[in-house]
């Protein structure tokens, strides 16, 4: 991952693998952040209330720095590791696959749900667009309206992604700041009167 850039998915995935009656969805999501990660996971619980299990993976951050594996009560090793194998195989950041499984009655042995798991997520992941994104740093941001053009200045000049806004009675921005502009950006947002920088 050269300079400031890094390659993820730009659109979900599915797939369907079946193995003696099993039944194995894989599902390859985009995400920012671990909350986004169990938000998904919650979501496919509810879709599936009747399956067996739920493994995934998921890496976060330029170099990955950010991941989980879960094998959600299958055999250790036999779920988790091998999906996320398929996302360092093609050298993805900030990408999540799991895989549902409808037990089908017969047991696959640890050979067979390693690739069960591998090539669910594998055939989840080749459905995805690959893009190429700006490395980001997310910073939580609350400010008053009073000072709302001065922080819309300095998203577009640094081209910063506003990853969550809550608009009560302040407003409340997570901005995804790219991390070549990281601490022009934030030494900017520090200048704006009132602007309470939350963490970095």
């Amino acid at each position: 991952m050269a300079g400031f850039r890094f390659h993820t998915i730009g659109t979900e995935g599915r797939s369907d693998f079946r193995d003696r009656g099993s039944k194995f969805f894989g599902y390859a999501y985009p995400v920012d952040t671990p909350e986004d990660c169990k938000l998904r996971l919650q979501a496919l619980k509810k879709e599936h209330p009747k399956a067996s299990h739920f493994c995934f993976a998921w890496r976060i951050g330029p170099d990955g720095e950010q991941h989980r594996v879960s094998d959600d009560g299958e055999p250790s090793g036999s779920a988790g590791k091998p999906i996320e194998g398929q996302i360092l195989s093609n050298g993805l950041t900030n990408a999540m696959v799991v895989v549902v499984r409808y037990f089908g009655g017969s047991l696959l042995g640890v050979p067979g749900l390693i690739n069960a798991y591998k090539t669910a997520a594998a055939e989840a992941l080749v459905q995805c667009s690959v893009v190429e994104k700006n490395m980001e740093v997310m910073v939580p941001v609350r400010f008053d309206y009073t000072v709302m053009n001065e922080v819309m200045m300095v998203i577009r000049e640094f081209q910063i992604r506003v990853h969550q806004q809550d608009q009560g009675l302040f407003c409340s921005y997570t901005l995804a700041i790219p991390l070549e502009h990281k601490a022009a950006a934030i030494f900017k947002l520090q200048q704006i009167r009132g602007l309470e920088y939350l963490s970095s």
